[in-house]
């Protein structure tokens, strides 16, 4: 299936359903290895609100929900300038932090976030994130332990995430389809 957004066409990458099941699992590791803790699930907006809704929903142990965000991209390109937009407003000391991203590529956007948690001092930081594409990955991120899908380096809309601020709303994920020449 092709969808048009502003003046992009991107084909179908992954259903809804696939994603469901992935949560699912996810959840389900996470209330295993949070067992008897009460985390706190950092999202970044604004991409993973909708992952993280879905997300949440899995979880059966007791644990709080915040938000972080930054600005990093500029229409389907990274800026490479990170600007704050919306700080923690939690106190995270001593605290078992799970941040939650739509998706990690470069790393550099994340690492930034990291950092400004680690400031705080919590007990530990986890990072899940629905989307990883490991061939682009320029900085080492050893908090990375739960991911949904591993992608190629495609840009990719649809679930949260969006070209020019279009197509968060889409329940599947696509990606960009490259021009012929």
């Amino acid at each position: 299936m092709r969808i048009q957004i502003d003046d992009k066409d991107f084909d179908l990458l992954l259903e809804y359903d696939q994603i469901k099941k992935r949560i699912r699992l996810i959840g389900i590791q996470l209330n295993l290895d949070f067992e008897n803790r009460i985390p706190v699930f950092v999202g970044v907006l604004n991409g993973s609100f909708v992952f993280l809704a879905d997300l949440i929903k899995e979880i059966t142990i007791a644990s709080e929900v915040t938000f972080v965000k930054v600005k990093s991209y500029n229409g389907d390109q990274s800026s490479g300038v990170i600007s704050d937009e919306m700080d923690i407003s939690m106190d995270l000391k001593d605290r078992d932090v799970i941040v939650v991203e739509d998706i990690v590529d470069t790393g550099k956007t994340l690492k930034y976030i990291l950092e400004k948690i680690k400031a705080q001092k919590p007990a530990s930081i986890n990072v899940c994130s629905l989307l990883f594409k490991p061939n682009i990955i320029e900085e080492e991120i050893e908090e990375l332990t739960y991911v949904g899908f591993e992608i190629p380096n495609d840009f990719v809309v649809g679930y949260g995430l969006d070209y020019n601020g279009l197509g968060r709303n889409f329940k599947d994920i696509y990606k960009a389809v490259a021009l012929k020449k």
